[in-house]
């Protein structure tokens, strides 16, 4: 299946790799370059795996002048760069071309300061997700955006995607706990934006950044927030004989006025794959499943929970289970975290990304199941209901290129859909290759030409992660 395009490695760039090579070696520390044939393979493709490109070398710098010394070099010479953290990116945002220098932080991994007086820790853009947690959680505090790939994914590559995860339905994703960040431009500056303050002078250029997809600049540093643990924290399953019903009772809890730490969703299939894999004690004899998780003393969390319970009777719950210890807790949890890796093992499946107002959630359902059985596939979904975060997982078979040619339209399909209510194209997983030719679905010409010109002033040569995000088509001359 190659059925997205790239853009065409330029020439010139491709004509110099043994120089270009060089020069790296000469820049960087020994062993942070790989430019060996079989030692670039799995630097090809990230967690997109249905597309791949051989970069021309992977720069792995350890410090912050050496990004911005390979940066410097590549800008002056035109040679493309594509940024990555782990790549764990669903969305291509992270695969090379083949006149491309990849730049990977995955040695930039220490936790630099944790600040309890001002509730921050700053960090490298290596450090993974989990990490940061891990590390305050026994003075009582935690990092809030919790991706399912957080133990692997890392603070470089959530900014880039403005990542979210199942507890930001309360705290918010990446960009709301995110304070300030180390940005090293495309001709190797510098800067510092933000910091430790709740809100920083001038333009709001971290946000900016955030969710820029790497295409405005590499960070090297972050300062994010902290949070307080809660007093405690319950998770309840609500089992439902329908999606729509339970599509429906999530809208109701949230348009009470009730904002639980997490609103997850699982359909049948999902339940059985999950459940197969962690055995979380879900309930077996629904159609669609609500994982509901509250906060709080135990007095506010019985209160919550009433009046949530309450809702989902209105809804014709079939299945109310309160978690009954911390053991319990973290097999709900385990098994939703691991729904995306439980579902590679019974097929190969692409995971959509769209957003939908909560009063469309039934809506889209429906249709989500309507265009899938269209293409003669099947669908899985779990995602975070909460706040219209929508992940179809569709299945198919990656060795029928038919096959995959169909899942890729069905995808299509469905965030075409995602918009058309009221949506858009992505809520984390970011544009990179998947949604970029389906940006004109969303925006008019002129709103792409406001977002061009504002990728342009970062970076006039369009030389960072240069085939993502905006269609190939109708680009600004470089």
């Amino acid at each position: 299946m190659d059925q997205i395009g790239f853009l065409e490695p330029r020439p010139a760039v491709l004509s110099r790799r043994r120089e270009i090579v060089a020069d790296l070696l000469d820049l960087l520390p020994e062993g942070c370059l790989v430019h060996q044939p079989r030692e670039l393979v799995p630097f090809e493709t990230d967690a997109f795996v249905s597309y791949r490109r051989l970069p021309l070398a992977v720069a792995l710098p350890e410090t912050t002048q050496q990004v911005a010394a390979v940066l410097k070099y590549c800008n002056r010479y035109g040679v493309p760069v594509v940024p990555r953290g782990a790549g764990t990116s669903l969305s291509g945002g992270a695969i090379p071309q083949e006149d491309a220098v990849v730049i990977g932080l995955s040695k930039m991994s220490r936790i630099l300061e944790v600040d309890y007086a001002n509730r921050t820790a700053t960090v490298q853009a290596g450090v993974t997700n989990l990490n940061i947690s891990d590390a305050v959680s026994a003075d009582g505090y935690f990092y809030a955006p919790d991706p399912s790939s957080q133990l692997a994914c890392t603070i470089g590559g959530n900014i880039g995607m403005n990542s979210g995860g199942a507890h930001c339905l309360k705290y918010g994703v990446t960009t709301n706990n995110l304070l300030g960040v180390k940005l090293v431009l495309v001709d190797g500056t510098i800067v510092d934006l933000g910091g430790k303050a709740l809100d920083a002078g001038g333009l709001d250029l971290l946000g900016v950044v955030c969710g820029g997809e790497g295409q405005l600049g590499i960070v090297t540093e972050a300062i994010v927030r902290l949070i307080a643990k809660p007093e405690g924290a319950r998770p309840v399953l609500f089992g439902f004989d329908n999606s729509e019903e339970a599509g429906a009772c999530v809208t109701d809890i949230i348009g009470a006025g009730i904002i639980p730490v997490a609103i997850e969703f699982m359909d049948k299939p999902a339940i059985g794959i999950c459940e197969a894999f962690a055995g979380a004690g879900y309930p077996m004899d629904v159609e669609a499943l609500l994982i509901v998780e509250v906060e709080g003393s135990e007095a506010e969390m019985d209160a919550m929970l009433a009046s949530i319970i309450e809702i989902a009777h209105r809804h014709g719950v079939k299945v109310v289970k309160e978690s009954q210890s911390a053991t319990e807790a973290a097999l709900i949890w385990k098994g939703r975290k691991s729904a995306f890796g439980a579902t590679g093992r019974i097929a190969d499946y692409i995971c959509m990304d769209g957003t939908v107002p909560l009063g469309q959630l039934s809506h889209v359902l429906r249709g989500t199941a309507e265009i899938v059985a269209k293409y003669g596939l099947r669908v899985a979904n779990v995602f975070h209901a909460g706040d219209g975060n929508m992940h179809p997982l569709i299945l198919f078979n990656a060795n029928d290129p038919e096959d995959a040619a169909r899942a890729e339209a069905a995808g299509n399909d469905i965030l075409k859909l995602c918009v058309d209510a009221g949506g858009c194209l992505t809520g984390e997983h970011g544009v990179g290759i998947e949604k970029r030719d389906l940006m004109r679905h969303q925006y008019t010409d002129i709103d792409l030409a406001q977002q061009m010109a504002v990728r342009a002033a970062f970076d006039p040569q369009w030389l960072l992660n240069p085939s993502k995000v905006f269609p190939l088509e109708g680009r600004p001359a470089a």
